[in-house]
């Protein structure tokens, strides 16, 4: 454990908080994209519950990077089956090469499913998801469910890739589905007064009220393109998307960047956990 994530649990604690965290790096085998990631563990009484996903892969002569963000609640289950089955089931869809949209968006709704069909293991909990796929450095798709955010850099410029589906911006379909908003004097927004975003994996008892439908967009990745952030709700809850990108465009390396953000959430005295990916598309 290095001086920043030491200093990472360190604070927590000090906070009056248990943590844990990790941190890690890797680059492309073809271009000069790099990526750094940071975990910390929030203040809650419960199991760190978001997991990630960093890597390269080549699948049938592409180079595909793979980032994703998965925050759960109630419990780690689904985030985890998400970290262990998500990627792969949208790239064994038959459609990924030729409608990168339409393949995510039936993979998401697939893996949603299943989750589903296996509540007895995963239990009654749920997640958010927000995942990025970079094809040859060059073009960039990015879906989410939940609050979970990617931020695209151009030039210094934040521009948010996704939306965060929250339960006042969608509380028609929610009440179309018989489903209620309530604004507890104190609280955030809540479906049916307990889950605080308005699409996710799992949450079976919810389902009926909930959507899995992803948003989904892709961007290309050219001279004027910096990089990217992928983020959980603990980050966003007390960071601009410009005052995240203002802080990891001082940092080359996308590890310490990544932490970076984690430490200035932790000053800012996020209490949630905070789970950040970096990816910067220039040496």
């Amino acid at each position: 454990m290095d001086n920043l994530c030491c200093f990472n649990s360190q604070f927590s604690k000090l906070a009056g908080g248990r943590s844990s965290c990790s941190s890690g790096k890797g680059r492309s085998y073809q271009g000069p994209t790099k990526y750094g990631f940071s975990l910390v563990k929030g203040k809650a009484n419960h199991p760190m519950e978001d997991y990630h996903v960093a890597k390269f892969v080549q699948l049938h002569g592409r180079e595909l990077g793979l980032f994703a963000i998965y925050d759960g609640h109630l419990g780690d289950n689904v985030p985890a089956y998400l970290q262990k089955h998500l990627f792969s089931n949208i790239l064994n869809e038959e459609d990924f090469r030729n409608d990168p949209h339409r393949a995510i968006s039936k993979a998401y709704e697939r893996t949603d499913q299943a989750i589903l069909s296996h509540t007895p293991d995963l239990g009654r909990g749920g997640s958010t998801a927000v995942t990025a796929i970079l094809i040859n450095g060059r073009k960039l798709w990015v879906a989410n469910v939940g609050d979970s955010r990617a931020v695209l850099s151009r030039r210094g410029q934040a521009i948010q890739l996704s939306i965060d589906h929250e339960p006042n911006t969608e509380r028609d379909d929610i009440e179309n589905r018989g489903g209620f908003v309530s604004n507890m004097p104190g609280d955030v927004a809540r479906v049916n007064g307990q889950l605080a975003v308005s699409r996710a994996f799992g949450d079976k008892n919810l389902k009926s009220h909930l959507s899995s439908d992803p948003d989904v967009t892709n961007a290309d990745v050219d001279a004027d393109t910096d990089l990217l952030i992928l983020a959980s709700d603990g980050l966003w809850k007390v960071m601009s998307n410009q005052e995240a990108v203002d802080i990891v465009r001082k940092v080359k390396d996308p590890e310490k960047a990544a932490k970076q953000l984690a430490i200035e959430a932790l000053i800012r005295e996020s209490k949630d956990d905070i789970s950040c990916i970096v990816v910067r598309f220039k040496g």
